[in-house]
């Protein structure tokens, strides 16, 4: 189903350069560069294989294989087209196209591995109320329910039962409404509306199962209002505003249970939301006042922000906010059991090895953070390495098993598992020579 969208779209609205990011760090544009954090030192930025179709506008999810599915964006024309990037290669492979072409989409990794991708639109005055299912087994993608009001620039937030919650965005007018999607009957049904029509906001799971949603703009203007969403009763809820309004801004969970809102309206500004009192504080600004940036958490517990648009071009700059809160004890990972079994796959068992959240914005310039990032570490020599799960054994909230480890180090070894930012404590173990 298609909505035509009032005239207002053809305009800065929808002009936007979006910059996605991965893990490892990807910014995905015309061309591609890596950027390696290492604990101690300053990261740095490398090329690696561009895209095999330029594209803005997109959708970047990391895969439980370590794998990163772009889909959809525009290139003069909506694509439909999707592609994976393999880290370990650095290239580009096309996978299955989109049924629909869209820009402005959203993109959930689901509980199962599938990614949902939600809503869009066709062209500056046409939304996308269509949703489509990506397989990664199969590199097809399939049809599933539509939305009852097509949207662009909505956000789209996996809630702790595997439902995935989506809401505001720009139809037919702004939007309040909000959807829910089960991904068992692959059906949507609309749950209580916003207090407020809202586009270009983000929304934020807390760890007490609420989401926050956070300013953009509606036809009155740039919002500073916020609200919570409680997917017990599906209604929405007032909370403390931001002290400066904003949209196409960041906002990120951090590993206190804070949320980092970053930027936006070409700001430089930084507040954080504490859902225990409901208030906003300001924080350290950004150097450079941005909008339509990314901000990442990184396995080290700062936040990476990246591109965007300046006050008088796009930006190549990134900077990176340390918390320096350190992290809810109750959180963090722990491993219980590390051995090489046949194959020479690592298995780790534990606990707590899937975040409570995604710890990210909820809009098209998120990635999910929420399952486990696996780090070996070489006792005698320091060599890092970081593991991609092996895709058919999976990983758990209690177990990850490794692809069959080809580089690994040799000898004493430490292993951690990072959740959302927080590090558990390091397992040591021996990597035999052979291996």
């Amino acid at each position: 189903m298609r909505t035509n969208a009032p005239d207002f779209l053809n305009g800065a609205i929808v002009s936007m350069l979006v910059h996605r990011i991965g893990f490892p760090l990807l910014l995905l544009g015309a061309w591609l560069v890596l950027v390696q954090p290492s604990a101690g030192q300053s990261g740095t930025w490398t090329e690696t294989g561009d895209l095999i179709t330029a594209r803005w506008d997109h959708t970047a999810t990391l895969l439980p294989d370590g794998m990163v599915l772009v889909a959809g964006g525009k290139n003069n024309v909506p694509l439909a087209s999707a592609e994976l990037y393999d880290p370990a290669s650095g290239t580009w492979t096309e996978t299955g196209h989109l049924a629909d072409a869209r820009f402005s989409l959203t993109a959930t990794l689901l509980p199962n591995g599938e990614v949902l991708v939600a809503g869009g639109a066709l062209n500056s005055f046409t939304t996308l109320a269509s949703a489509e299912l990506y397989d990664p087994a199969s590199g097809n993608w399939t049809e599933t329910g539509s939305l009852a009001n097509g949207r662009m620039t909505h956000t789209a937030t996996l809630l702790p039962d595997g439902e995935v919650v989506v809401a505001g965005g720009l139809g037919h007018g702004i939007l309040a409404s909000a959807e829910i999607y089960d991904p068992a009957s692959g059906t949507w049904t609309e749950t209580g509306s916003l207090a407020n029509k809202r586009c270009q906001h983000t929304a934020t799971l807390l760890p007490n199962g609420k989401v926050l949603v956070t300013a953009g703009s509606n036809i009155s203007g740039t919002l500073a209002s916020a609200e919570l969403y409680d997917p017990i009763s599906g209604t929405w809820s007032e909370t403390g505003s931001l002290a400066h309004a904003r949209f196409s801004h960041t906002a990120t969970l951090l590993p206190n249970g804070q949320v980092l809102v970053a930027g936006g309206s070409l700001l430089a500004s930084a507040e954080l939301y504490d859902p225990a009192s409901g208030i906003w504080t300001e924080t350290r600004s950004l150097i450079d006042g941005r909008d339509l940036h990314t901000a990442t958490l990184l396995s080290n517990g700062k936040v990476l922000v990246a591109g965007g648009l300046g006050r008088r071009d796009y930006l190549a700059s990134a900077e990176l906010y340390d918390t320096s809160l350190g992290y809810e004890s109750a959180w963090q990972p722990e491993i219980t059991d590390v051995r090489l079994t046949g194959g020479k796959r690592l298995r780790l068992e534990g606990s707590l090895f899937q975040g409570i959240s995604q710890a990210s914005s909820g809009n098209t310039q998120d990635s999910s953070t929420n399952y486990p990032v696996v780090q070996l570490r070489s006792v005698d020599s320091g060599e890092e390495l970081f593991l991609r799960v092996d895709p058919d054994q999976g990983w758990s909230g209690t177990s990850f098993i490794s692809l069959p480890l080809a580089h690994s180090p040799h000898g004493p070894t430490l292993a951690t598992v990072f959740s959302n930012g927080i590090p558990s404590a390091a397992s040591y173990f021996v990597v035999p020579s052979r291996q």
